[in-house]
């Protein structure tokens, strides 16, 4: 199983990002999409996270209403759009994949970092 994620990068604040994870070696129609970010000396905390349906979308408090996620299944790939970035969103991001709604993301990526200057 492979999470590939791309699109991090220096921003300015009040910029825009749009990261990508193509995922391969599993039935990712199936399985629910997450991602995550880790912020210098402090815990991962999950972001977004998307159903296999797509149809069902979760977003943390700090992101509502600025980040996007989505995902197209005929291209095994989730999208994080990232809008009116902050510096406060400077991190790495990892994308995160589970089977199943309550079970452990299982399978994640190797993080892309995303750096805001101010």
């Amino acid at each position: 199983v492979q999470l590939q994620a791309s699109g991090g990068g220096l921003v300015q604040a009040g910029g825009s990002l749009r990261l990508s994870c193509t995922v391969s070696g599993l039935t990712f129609s199936v399985y629910d999409m997450g991602w995550f970010r880790q912020a210098p000396g402090k815990g991962r905390e999950l972001v977004a996270s998307v159903r296999w349906s797509a149809i069902t979308t979760y977003y943390a408090d700090s992101v509502k209403g600025r980040f996007t996620i989505s995902r197209d299944n005929a291209e095994n790939t989730v999208y994080l759009q990232m809008n009116t970035l902050t510096v406060e969103d400077t991190a790495v991001y990892y994308c995160a994949a589970r089977v199943s709604y309550g079970s452990k993301w299982d399978c994640w990526g190797q993080g892309t970092l995303v750096t805001v200057s101010s």
